[in-house]
């Protein structure tokens, strides 16, 4: 199926879709699978201390993914391109900005449970932000299809 994908466009769209691909099913697989077993699974605790040893390889790895498929799509799938780009930008917001801000809150509401407003607010934006970076790399491998 996906060399079917692959030879059904141009060699850099075909590569970029399945750039896509691979960090769409990573960013599946670790939002549906991953997180969830580790804090259902582990001692919270400990899954914290995993999930925030995990996460700047979860965002390492999306704008690897992303920002390949930006370059691949460049001169033959515009569109592609710019929403690739957007969604590997997400993902540096998320690794620079969010994620210390979410670990910051999160430290302070272990310590006075009053702050853990923030922490809920930091965190219900980055799952916001990762749902519209899925949909993001789903209109771009749409859009490497139909650059004809």
């Amino acid at each position: 199926m996906i060399s079917a994908l692959i030879d059904s466009m141009p060699d850099a769209a075909g590569w970029g879709a399945l750039a896509i691909g691979i960090t769409l099913g990573a960013m599946l697989f670790f939002s549906a699978c991953v997180a969830p077993l580790v804090f259902m699974r582990l001692e919270p605790a400990i899954a914290g201390r995993f999930i925030r040893a995990l996460f700047p390889w979860y965002y390492g790895f999306g704008i690897a993914g992303s920002g390949i498929a930006t370059m691949l799509f460049i001169g033959v799938a515009p569109m592609a391109a710019a929403l690739s780009l957007a969604t590997a930008l997400g993902f540096l917001l998320a690794r620079q900005v969010l994620m210390p801000a979410i670990n910051a809150a999160r430290d302070a509401a272990m310590a006075d449970p009053a702050a853990a407003r923030r922490f809920d607010r930091l965190h219900r934006a980055s799952v916001m932000l990762n749902g519209v970076q899925v949909l993001l790399l789903l209109a771009a491998f749409a859009a490497a299809g139909n650059h004809g």
